[in-house]
């Protein structure tokens, strides 16, 4: 099977620009994967974040899908315990009246926020995660499956009623997650470049153990990773060095908005900071085209899965577009498309 390249935004701020110019730079580069051939287009889910503007994926969801052609468009993740059941069933059925066929519906259960933040979101979010499974089992029998013969709401519908329904995933940094994906026979993305792939092939593999088949579904697993693309490797690590220098700040504790390159050039490192850049550096999926995609093939091959989802944030909209473009050109995407689907030129 044809590994799938797909695309997760999480609309990041840089220094020097503002959340309203990372949701248009969100806009821009979801066309441009619509036109290049990527398979889906996923946006995250933050709250309380100088680093992030993705606060409300299903609106964005909805711009990206009515100005889209072809691409699938989806969430990844919609963070279940700081919502209804019902009230997501039905954000998503509306979304697929306005991209048909197209719209997939990411779990996740973390906060995605602070603790605090969890609280203003959902006064019940001490015991809301617990609830996770039985909200995917309620939003599941929203969007199709019928809710359990005693459940308190069974006669409530979720509306509007459309013919088709989003694909849900699960998505996840543990095998929490893949247990649940395997237990209601769904889809799972595993965050890859959140644990720097600690867990991941162990996840995977209880995913794969454990799957039940349902919905004549079978087991379908994709990884969430950070590449990035540049004409030449020195390029592709220079701008590199932003992402790094936030990944500290990060561990830390502390959120700022994406710095510049040239930001992260002038910063005084200390021994032990420039020694973790350097194995971040290693670990990178980082380079040209080329060298992205054969990295990129060589890890789905490891672990197994059939689909890739690429984080790329990047301060310079420029770069991170020519990211977007020489690794979708090294996998040939664009000769997916058929002559009606290819934008004129």
């Amino acid at each position: 099977m044809q590994l799938a390249i797909s695309i997760l935004d999480q609309s990041t701020i840089v220094s020097g620009g503002d959340a309203a110019q990372a949701i248009q730079e969100t806009m821009e580069v979801a066309r441009l994967a619509d036109r290049l051939g990527y398979a889906r287009y996923w946006l995250a889910e933050h709250h309380n974040s100088r680093s992030h503007a993705g606060s409300a994926p299903e609106i964005v969801i909805a711009a990206i899908a009515a100005t889209t052609r072809r691409i699938r468009v989806g969430s990844a993740g919609i963070m279940l315990p700081h919502y209804s059941a019902l009230k997501v069933a039905e954000q998503f059925r509306a979304l697929e009246a306005v991209g048909p066929g197209r719209i997939d519906l990411g779990l996740g259960r973390a906060p995605g926020s602070d603790g605090r933040t969890a609280y203003a979101l959902n006064p019940n979010a001490g015991t809301a995660a617990d609830n996770f499974p039985a909200a995917v089992r309620d939003l599941l029998g929203w969007l199709g499956d019928g809710l359990p013969e005693q459940h308190p709401y069974r006669d409530v519908r979720a509306s509007p009623e459309v013919p088709t329904v989003p694909e849900v995933w699960i998505l996840g940094s543990s095998d929490y997650g893949a247990q649940v994906a395997a237990f209601f026979g769904l889809p799972y993305c595993y965050a890859y470049f959140i644990t720097d792939g600690q867990g991941c092939a162990e996840a995977l593999a209880v995913y794969r153990d454990t799957f039940r088949e349902l919905r004549g579904q079978k087991a379908h697993s994709a990884i969430g990773i950070y590449a990035l693309a540049a004409d030449t490797q020195a390029e592709a690590e220079r701008l590199f060095a932003s992402r790094a220098l936030w990944r500290l700040h990060r561990d830390r504790g502390v959120y700022p908005p994406l710095p510049s390159a040239e930001e992260a050039a002038a910063y005084p490192y200390s021994e032990a900071e420039l020694a973790k850049v350097e194995r971040m550096r290693a670990r990178a999926i980082i380079g040209t085209g080329e060298q992205v995609r054969a990295r990129i093939s060589a890890l789905a091959a490891e672990l197994g899965v059939q689909e890739v989802a690429i984080l790329t944030p990047c301060h310079d909209p420029k770069a991170r577009r020519r990211s977007v473009t020489l690794i979708g050109e090294a996998f040939g995407l664009t000769e997916a498309l058929t002559p009606c689907q290819q934008e004129p030129a």
